[in-house]
């Protein structure tokens, strides 16, 4: 085991600008497990003409949680790059508290796979998405 713990890592300072925007907090993980659960804050600008949380918001939403999902995996700080990622959209979302659960069920040398639900602030499963990421060390970083 190493001494890196996501609690400390993910933090408010360090968050690029994206997952910032969309709301994005550490709620709880498993470094055994490749486990995280990220909440989020949609907000009024991320509607659609239906009054639903746009696709792409909730896309990103599950993105900003299979990538952190391979660092809690690996427990240290990587670069993670998306190869791919499906996306399948079960019910619309609207304003509310967004729960992601991700879950990174492999890790390779330098592929990792992934897979995450997206549930709305009454706990129902509205998307769901599988991935695949090539990650990579921090450059500099001593752990390396």
């Amino acid at each position: 085991m190493t001494d890196f713990d996501p609690r400390t890592f993910f933090t408010d300072k360090a968050a690029p600008p994206a997952p910032k925007h969309l709301g994005w907090k550490l709620i709880d993980f498993d470094a055994e497990k490749g486990w995280v659960k990220i909440g989020f804050k949609p907000r009024a600008e991320f509607l659609n003409f239906g009054g639903s949380v746009q696709g792409g918001f909730l896309t990103a939403m599950l993105d900003d949680t299979l990538g952190p999902a391979v660092l809690v995996k690996a427990q240290r700080p990587l670069i993670v790059h998306t190869i791919d990622l499906h996306t399948h959209f079960l019910r619309p979302v609207g304003l509310g508290e967004v729960t992601v659960e991700g879950l990174c069920t492999k890790l390779g040398r330098s592929v990792a796979y992934t897979e995450a639900k997206l549930f709305d602030a009454a706990g129902k499963l509205c998307a769901r998405a599988t991935s695949s990421a090539m990650y990579s060390e921090v450059p500099g970083d001593a752990r390396a």
